[in-house]
């Protein structure tokens, strides 16, 4: 048996227990003065670590992910993307980081369920699309925003999006950074369910309550074996996230930061 960890040093999540004997572990990733979560140092980093503690909490059947305030993640904070701009040891650290958490949620042996409401952007994004059973509000805003920044989409739109959705759509979709509600979702097959916005947290912990009450080693060995098909995209993630950091060390991102902290179009 292992020890259950110890989630309270976590600063930008918020981790509490529901379902039978707390076999569900509610994660809310906190929203940056009320409004939206937002990735910056220790967001990323505790975000990429939480599964880890997950997978080795015996006491865990189930986990949700769900955000906090106006919607469920807003992306990258500002001001760690212009430090990866900066900062070849930051930019590693990232990297590493962007990299785990993709691995981190595939090879996490509990079910993940994800419930997105409002914009979907950046790390959040990733976790939520990678989770078991993805649940979008009709009316959430996904939107894979690297390319409007500057750099290639990488994080986790290689590994999985061409695999729900098709190549067609994917390219359409993270080449313009075109957003999809959380209905066109559903309908190109981004996400398993999308579902009225005021039964968004009921349907997903309806799920996760069914998952954690059916045989643990039935739907942990269903999960292993399905997500050989996001192993067998490892090289075409790795080659992705390589040229998505790659371009933080461009010019491009400079513009793409700017515009973005100017509220303008970029000029590339």
């Amino acid at each position: 048996m292992h020890k259950t960890p110890d989630y309270s040093h976590y600063q930008t999540l918020h981790i509490s227990r529901r379902g039978v004997d707390g076999g569900v572990l509610d994660i809310q990733m906190k929203a940056a003065n009320g409004k939206l979560p937002t990735a910056g140092h220790a967001g990323h980093r505790e975000l990429t670590e939480i599964w880890r503690d997950v997978g080795a909490d015996d006491s865990v059947r189930c986990a949700v992910l769900r955000g906090e305030g106006l919607g469920f993640s807003g992306g990258g904070d500002l001001a760690l993307v212009q430090d990866m701009a900066n900062d070849f040891e930051v930019r590693t650290r990232v990297w590493k980081e962007a990299r785990d958490l993709v691995y981190n949620v595939i090879n996490c042996d509990k079910p993940i369920v994800s419930a997105m409401h409002g914009p979907a952007v950046g790390a959040g994004l990733v976790a939520g699309l990678l989770a078991d059973i993805s649940i979008a509000a009709r009316s959430a805003k996904i939107v894979d925003g690297h390319t409007r920044l500057g750099v290639a989409a990488g994080d986790h739109a290689a590994i999985i999006w061409p695999l729900l959705c098709g190549m067609a759509k994917s390219k359409y979709y993270l080449m313009l950074c075109e957003p999809l509600s959380g209905e066109e979702a559903e309908r190109i097959g981004l996400v398993s369910l999308a579902v009225d916005d005021d039964q968004l947290l009921p349907r997903a912990y309806e799920l996760a309550d069914r998952l954690a009450g059916g045989s643990q080693s039935a739907i942990r060995w269903t999960k292993y074996a399905l997500n050989n098909w996001l192993r067998q995209a490892g090289p075409s993630f790795d080659t992705s996230l390589a040229r998505e950091f790659m371009g933080f060390a461009g010019p491009a991102v400079r513009e793409g930061v700017a515009s973005l902290r100017e509220r303008r179009a970029p000029r590339f």
